[in-house]
């Protein structure tokens, strides 16, 4: 009885040292990524790391053959890399149904040709799927954006491949502080994104195609 009496504590504190791997190991599973491609991956990180659940949007480059692309070479064509954002969010507060919703009536995803004045492949809409759910999810949003537009919608739903993450500088651009120079003369990033936005008439756009449902359009 003694020896039980004297184990019980160190029992219990093994008991609750689990407890908490495991509570912290559900808490680490509990994110998903998702990969969608909306022409200028400034404009998708910035819509999506508002979103409520998300953890982070990176910007990058995925979908092609070309090994460690870099932004000149996406743009210029011929890797076959789509300018894309990989958000990572929570789904026990935003699933990956509702960011596909959001993504599609953010974009306008009847045009092939590239997003606004953006124009290209690599400026193409696309969605990455990486599992059943996911392409089951992809198919499902893509299905009711067209129903809803009355339009087809042309936003191909791919396989998911590498992704690689773009330049430094183009992390987080829309909040940036470096100066930058523009055809507006010399900008801070933040304002220089908020002046491109605009001169590319993206929410506008958005908004004229998707009105009152465009979830990001200012």
């Amino acid at each position: 009885m003694r020896t039980f009496i004297k184990a019980k504590p160190i029992f219990l504190g093994l008991l609750i040292a689990v407890g908490l791997f495991a509570q912290g190991s559900r808490a680490h599973a509990a994110t998903e990524t998702l990969i969608v491609a909306g022409g200028c991956f400034w404009c998708v990180e910035s819509d999506f790391e508002s979103v409520k659940g998300v953890k982070s949007a990176v910007s990058g480059y995925t979908g092609g053959t070309t090994k460690n692309p870099t932004y000149k070479q996406v743009t210029k064509g011929g890797t076959g890399h789509y300018e894309a954002v990989k958000i990572t969010f929570d789904p026990n507060v935003v699933g990956a149904d509702r960011l596909l919703h959001m993504f599609f009536r953010s974009v306008d995803p009847t045009d092939a040709g590239g997003q606004f004045c953006d124009r290209g492949q690599s400026y193409a809409t696309a969605v990455f799927v990486s599992n059943k759910a996911q392409k089951a999810a992809a198919e499902e949003a893509k299905a009711e954006a067209q129903a809803d537009l009355g339009r087809n919608v042309v936003t191909p739903i791919l396989k998911s491949s590498r992704f690689y993450d773009a330049e430094d500088y183009h992390q987080d651009y829309y909040k940036g502080d470096n100066l930058v120079l523009t055809r507006f003369g010399p900008k801070r990033q933040s304002e220089a994104y908020k002046r491109y936005r605009k001169a590319c008439k993206r929410d506008a756009k958005v908004k004229s195609l998707w009105g009152s449902a465009a979830p990001f359009a200012h």
